[in-house]
């Protein structure tokens, strides 16, 4: 790769801007556009670089069709090692751009990931987690000389292990069905009427990524007003779901064509005005609500039976706060310790009320002041 020199503007040799532009996509060389940023300026990088596939000749199907595959000359690289000098400038670069405590996204597949993730962690950058996208609708093998190829694989680094990086854990697990959110996530790829297309029916980009993913991507790793570098800007992908959440997004794309495709996608997005709706606030940041403020405003009253899960322990709240039981007096959390011969205990989730026969946790009433305090 050629390294690129400085570039002119009307008023001469431009240097680095003093701020990243935002919500734009800017065509040229992304290692070139990266330089040009100034450091420590981006919140999440997401690249889908060429991956390199070296294929050799046409692929058709058993019924003689042509698969349209990836034979652009952006994909072509002359030998591993061209291709290994292209990865580590544009991770360096990228690298120089993120916050100290921003993350990095790249995705891959057999033919190129093993070599990017050698490369990022010689760089200093610290694997979070290797996330494979199990497609569930992936290109069967035609040749039926392998296995089909069902999967891409996703790195998520850090730019050191001490960083303080964005995961949003309660939002995943929101997303999963109050779950925890695993590593392995399922989803299909870009088809129907998600899949960009040309006047002719062919598609638009190759490699087009399915909005779902960057939906993961995005919510997991950001918050809302971050901004979002895609040096590998595509079909737009990245910047119309960064949109949709609320987030800020700045594309780099060498090809003019694909710039103006991604401009008229993301000119179409219907944007949320109500926040909010985008934020999942981690239990860390929500408001502390002492147990007593549940007596207060007549949540509980003195005298209420509290019980322990399958009611095998009972307590009564008393007026100032705390809770008696057969084995004390004192907070939720001690005495819920207490009866079970345990050193520690969450009482909000141990104490339950009696609604209609029902136990119901207090933490349901917690939420509920919660919710008005918001």
């Amino acid at each position: 790769m050629r390294a690129p020199g400085p570039r002119r503007t009307r008023g001469g040799v431009r240097g680095k801007q003093s701020i990243a532009p935002k919500d734009t996509v800017l065509c040229g060389d992304c290692v070139s556009l990266m330089r040009d940023l100034p450091a420590g300026s981006v919140d999440v990088v997401f690249a889908d670089p060429p991956y390199n596939l070296r294929l050799g000749g046409n692929l058709t199907r058993p019924n003689n069709t042509l698969v349209d595959g990836v034979h652009n000359d952006w994909d072509r690289f002359d030998t591993p090692q061209a291709y290994d000098a292209f990865t580590k400038a544009w991770l360096g670069a990228a690298r120089d751009v993120l916050k100290e405590n921003g993350t990095l996204w790249v995705i891959g597949s057999y033919h190129n990931i093993y070599r990017v993730g050698a490369i990022l962690q010689d760089l200093g950058f610290w694997v979070l987690n290797d996330v494979v996208w199990r497609k569930t609708n992936p290109m069967p093998n035609f040749r039926g000389r392998r296995f089909t190829n069902a999967h891409e694989t996703l790195l998520w680094c850090a730019k050191s292990q001490d960083a303080r990086y964005t995961f949003n854990y309660e939002a995943m697990k929101g997303l999963n069905e109050d779950l925890q959110m695993r590593s392995d996530w399922l989803l299909p790829i870009c088809s129907g009427d998600e899949r960009l297309r040309l006047s002719d029916g062919t598609k638009a980009h190759p490699t087009q990524k399915p909005e779902s993913l960057l939906h993961r991507v995005i919510l997991a790793s950001t918050k809302v007003g971050d901004l979002i570098l895609d040096p590998f800007f595509g079909s737009g992908t990245t910047g119309a779901v960064a949109k949709k959440l609320g987030r800020h997004y700045l594309g780099f794309e060498s090809d003019p064509g694909y710039v103006e495709l991604a401009k008229r996608r993301i000119g179409k997005v219907r944007t949320v005005t109500d926040t909010s709706l985008l934020t999942t606030l981690s239990k860390r940041e929500q408001p502390r609500i002492p147990f007593g403020w549940l007596v207060e405003r007549g949540l509980l009253e003195a005298g209420d039976m509290l019980y322990g899960p399958k009611r095998r322990f009972a307590a009564k709240v008393r007026a100032d706060g705390t809770i008696v039981s057969a084995d004390g007096t004192g907070s939720i959390h001690k005495i819920a310790a207490e009866v079970q011969g345990a050193p520690a205990c969450n009482g909000w989730v141990f104490w339950h009320i009696d609604v209609e026969g029902s136990l119901i946790p207090i933490d349901v009433l917690r939420q509920k002041l919660r919710a008005e305090l918001n």
